[in-house]
């Protein structure tokens, strides 16, 4: 299973957010520190703030930070908010033609397992848990 770039840029922003707690960070400051596109982390940003994970204000000291504690931003929920769908194979998806094997088949309930313990491991870590003080010391040396 593969975690799309949507999905990775989220994480990065909000560790980036969770490393300046009480800061204002603009987009264009992420896009300048992950060198990534701005319009890229825009819609990204979108989803977040959709998702309630991030509060923007705009203005002149505009820019957006955690809408909560990273204590209290579980890895897994984000996972899940940002990530269209977690078809690992054809026939998780109800729009695909039917199997062949369907009903004889145990490989979709197998990897079905395999992804819930997957999102389940990540119920477990919260954001602060991945921002450790380096990574904040990191963050400040780069700016």
């Amino acid at each position: 299973m593969q975690l799309t770039l949507h999905t990775d840029y989220a994480l990065r922003i909000l560790m980036y957010l969770a490393s300046q707690p009480g800061k204002r960070v603009t987009v264009v400051e992420l896009a300048t520190f992950y060198n990534v596109s701005r319009n890229h982390l825009v819609k990204v940003v979108q989803g977040l703030v959709e998702h309630q994970l991030v509060e923007t204000t705009r203005g002149k000291n505009g820019g957006m930070q955690l809408a909560s504690d990273s204590k209290n931003i579980s890895i897994g929920h984000v996972v899940r908010k940002m990530e269209n769908h977690f078809n690992i194979v054809e026939c998780f998806d109800p729009a695909q033609a039917e199997c062949t094997l369907d009903g004889a088949c145990r490989l979709k309930g197998v990897l079905a397992n395999a992804a819930d313990v997957f999102l389940s491991s990540l119920d477990n870590i919260s954001l602060a848990d991945l921002v450790k003080p380096r990574l904040r010391q990191h963050i400040v040396n780069l700016q």
